[in-house]
């Protein structure tokens, strides 16, 4: 039966790698003057931040089914505020900018004010992704075992199918 916890891993890279590159796309075409660019880093940053809200979500929703206690409570602790603040982060971001794109405003101080809070929140959600790989491989959140052996999570009438495939197998040779 699929898992709705592993919705989140399968979201959460798509606004990391928006954010990247469209704040990439936005400082070129500050730097060079290149509307092009400037419209593409617009576009990134208004989906990367539906992305994050979309990551945010399902974050929470796969949260609800880890056990915390000891250091993997505070490592997710630690996770969830970081994902907060670049949730609220990208929203302001977004936010300023449509706001500064409508009035026509996207110059000067207020295009390195919108600069400033887009790669405010990239290295927020930087600084995510790495609590929540840490989760993933120093706390081991969300992993679940199953080498084939009946020391694992698994009943024992899978070990016995996989164990009797193997000799029929062999017979066969």
């Amino acid at each position: 039966m699929f898992d709705t916890s592993h919705i989140h891993p399968m979201i959460i890279h798509f606004p990391i790698a928006l954010l990247i590159v469209g704040f990439l796309f936005d400082l070129t075409g500050v730097l060079f003057k290149k509307e092009f660019f400037s419209k593409t880093g617009f576009y990134l940053l208004i989906l990367g931040t539906l992305g994050v809200v979309a990551a945010y979500i399902t974050g929470n929703l796969a949260g609800e089914g880890i056990a915390e206690a000891g250091t993997l409570k505070q490592a997710l602790e630690t996770h969830e505020g970081a994902a907060e603040l670049t949730l609220w982060l990208m929203i302001i971001a977004s936010v300023f900018r449509v706001g500064i794109v409508i009035l026509k405003k996207y110059k000067g101080t207020f295009q390195w004010i919108a600069l400033i809070l887009f790669l405010a929140g990239v290295i927020s959600i930087a600084r995510t992704g790495f609590y929540g790989g840490e989760l993933v491989f120093k706390h081991a959140a969300g992993i679940q075992f199953n080498l084939g052996t009946s020391l694992d999570s698994g009943s024992s009438e899978d070990t016995g199918s996989q164990s009797t495939d193997v000799q029929k197998d062999k017979e066969k040779d």
